[in-house]
């Protein structure tokens, strides 16, 4: 009876450890996270992003156009020339977040409807995608890689 509840107890506690690792608040505070990235694009200005991102050169960041970024100086030049044409835009996420954690890393996936109006009076809906690799870095979720896209017409 004693070797039962010895293995019982070493049971409980390991899948105490690794259930640890899936906190259920973290749909809600990336919820916030989620709201805060898309309202900083929504500036049309990456600077109001760039807080959100690692600044590693060989970070690789998978955008709308044109296909591929190394690094956030690169993502940041290529987003101005992108948003170059745009005079405003309102980009929010869907209610689909889905957060997967591990410790200081994190993934979400999550789908976005944006309206972009350009500076010629066009205006151009968009509904994507966005999946998101963040690292815990100095207590600040960073995204360390990233992958947006929209599905073929």
């Amino acid at each position: 009876m004693r070797k039962l509840v010895t293995v019982l107890a070493t049971l409980m506690a390991a899948a105490t450890v690794l259930t640890a690792a899936d906190k259920p608040g973290d749909t809600g505070e990336f919820k916030k996270i989620i709201e805060h990235y898309w309202e900083a694009w929504s500036t049309l200005n990456p600077d109001n992003a760039a807080s959100m991102y690692t600044k590693e050169t060989d970070a690789v960041f998978f955008d709308l156009a044109p296909l591929k970024y190394n690094g956030w100086e690169e993502y940041k030049a290529g987003v101005k020339k992108v948003f170059a044409g745009s005079a405003s835009a309102t980009i929010a996420p869907n209610d689909d977040l889905k957060v997967t954690r591990r410790g200081d890393i994190a993934w979400t996936s999550n789908t976005f409807h944006g309206t972009i109006h350009e500076k010629d009076g066009k205006k151009t809906e968009v509904t994507g995608r966005h999946t998101a690799v963040w690292e815990k870095r100095g207590g600040h979720w960073i995204i360390v890689h990233e992958h947006v896209s929209a599905p073929l017409p």
